[in-house]
């Protein structure tokens, strides 16, 4: 006869084989949105208030189908490589972003947005600046590590000053997407050192040749947003070098 621990190894044994897989995107959701992305059941991705949304929808895309109809799953098309930038970016991970996920995780509209956002002190010994930053998901704490942490270092005082926005309710110019400003957890830095492409080729048609990449923001910059789960605009075929985006997910 078993003895009971081997009778509950067993029968653990049994429920794992059947369970249903976890696909690794959403495993990645449930980790890093706790308690706000709760579980994941047969293709849905469920939150904390009892509603979900389809994962995957099954269907083949092309490039710009993938920026401009997503699913979830279609968030993690190109990996989010951490550390030092390609000399030549040739993807765009972290743009193809599903709204209505975004919107249930830190509010549908700028009024909900907007009652969950707090004062930060950004670079309070060199700079001083007041910005609005979420508190859902705890994204104001780590814009604050990363303030004391840029604090530290008086030579990227020029980078850091002049904060080109943080919460802004609002579409991407040239498109119908909104904005990540419009959820409270992006951050650009200083524009005058910031490149972009819309403004290397004077245009705001995401289909044409992307030429002419330039950065002028330090790599050391973008590692202490990268260890606090912000992804770096500068790293994408569609250049942004201004901007920093909570996405923990993607440097997981």
């Amino acid at each position: 006869m078993e003895t009971p621990i081997i009778m509950i190894i067993s029968l653990l044994f049994i429920f794992n084989l059947f369970a249903e897989p976890i696909p690794i995107g959403a495993k990645k959701l449930i980790d890093n949105y706790p308690g706000i992305v709760t579980y994941y059941k047969e293709n849905h991705i469920y939150f904390k208030d009892g509603t979900s949304m389809i994962y995957d929808d099954k269907k083949s895309k092309t490039k710009d189908q993938l920026i401009n109809q997503p699913d979830i799953e279609d968030m993690f098309t190109f990996n989010y490589f951490v550390g030092n930038l390609k000399e030549n970016p040739n993807n765009d991970a972290g743009r193809i972003r599903n709204d209505l996920f975004f919107k249930k995780i830190y509010g549908g509209s700028a009024t909900q947005v907007r009652n969950n956002l707090i004062t930060v002190n950004w670079c309070p010994k060199l700079i001083g600046q007041k910005i609005l930053v979420t508190k859902t998901n705890q994204v104001y704490k780590q814009i604050e590590k990363i303030s004391k942490e840029l604090d530290e270092f008086p030579e990227f005082k020029d980078y850091l000053i002049k904060i080109g926005g943080t919460f802004n309710w609002r579409v991407i110019n040239g498109t119908t997407r909104l904005s990540m400003h419009s959820f409270g957890m992006t951050i650009d830095i200083n524009t005058k050192y910031s490149d972009y492409w819309q403004w290397s080729c004077n245009c705001t048609n995401e289909n044409i040749a992307i030429k002419g990449y330039k950065n002028r923001i330090p790599l050391k910059i973008v590692s202490v947003f990268e260890k606090h789960g912000f992804i770096w605009g500068g790293k994408w075929e569609h250049f942004d070098t201004m901007h920093f985006e909570y996405r923990p997910e993607l440097v997981y």
